[in-house]
């Protein structure tokens, strides 16, 4: 909740953005105070309070309290360690792996169930399924790809932009995408989802929110990770893509149940064979 005020103060108006700096500075306080209290620390009217809570998508002062007292007790505190010049590799591997963590626990706590079902509806009903990513993203979509393939639904993907923009053009109806991308601000990639909706194709997209990406989609996974893809390669946002198509394989494949056990058993025998003998797991 936090991570998701501050990347909304740009949008909150000069009231609302009092309140939200008040939540940002004195969480706790703001968990457990009246509304008459936030309204006076803030030095704003307690209807401007209610609207700052409806403008962070909640229904009210009690349902953005509850969301915030579940975000600060998630078990793993949001800690955004800068990486420093004189960094130990005890602390490099400590930053990297809290901040891995609680990004981890915050897509968690953020990812919105009802999405989440309703893309595993449109990939166990796909007759076809194509992942598309650039750069980092491709590799995502490599995986995807790679995880999805045994579940017996034809599926490719494709990480060059000419490629995947002829290939979403010969789409049907009854085929999906998955549209993988941090920023969700790349034009190629955008086009491409445009066209297979205009083909009748269903569109699941992995970005961040309110990016013009996740605007194009039938339903949207959102992954808001603290980093700036402008300056590093997204190193956390890639363990947090990887988890959510995770959470789609493995979902996908529940659906299709009993059906699908032969075909895996299959796969693992003929992967058996090709290991070295006298290592097998005890």
């Amino acid at each position: 909740m936090l991570e998701k005020i501050k990347s909304l103060l740009g949008e909150l108006s000069k009231s609302e953005r009092k309140v939200a700096e008040l939540v940002l500075s004195q969480p706790n306080f703001v968990a457990h105070a009246p509304i008459a209290q936030i309204a006076d620390m803030a030095a704003v009217s307690q209807p401007t309070v209610i609207r700052f809570c409806r403008s962070v998508d909640c229904t009210g002062l009690q349902d953005f309290k509850l969301r915030l007292t579940r975000s600060l007790v998630s078990g793993v505190p949001y800690v955004h360690s800068a990486v420093e010049m004189n960094d130990s590799a005890h602390d490099l591997a400590a930053k990297l792996f809290d901040n891995t963590i609680s990004s981890l626990m915050r897509t968690r706590n953020e990812l919105n169930p009802d999405a989440i079902e309703q893309a595993i509806d449109i990939l166990a009903a796909a007759k076809r399924i194509e992942f598309y990513g650039l750069g980092n993203s491709g590799i995502i979509a490599q995986d995807a790809q790679h995880k999805f393939f045994r579940l017996g639904v034809p599926c490719i993907s494709y990480s060059d932009p000419h490629i995947h923009g002829m290939s979403a053009s010969l789409l049907k109806a009854g085929d999906a995408v998955v549209a993988i991308s941090n920023s969700g601000r790349t034009i190629d990639l955008i086009r491409s989802v445009e066209l297979a909706r205009e083909a009748g194709a269903e569109v699941i997209g992995i970005t961040h929110s309110n990016s013009p990406l996740s605007k194009r989609c039938s339903v949207t996974l959102y992954a808001d990770t603290p980093e700036d893809p402008d300056l590093y390669s997204p190193m956390i946002t890639r363990i947090v893509h990887l988890v959510i198509v995770d959470i789609l394989a493995v979902g996908v494949a529940l659906r299709r149940g009993p059906e699908l056990i032969d075909q895996l058993e299959k796969i693992k025998r003929n992967l058996k064979e090709r290991r070295v003998r006298g290592y097998e797991d005890k």
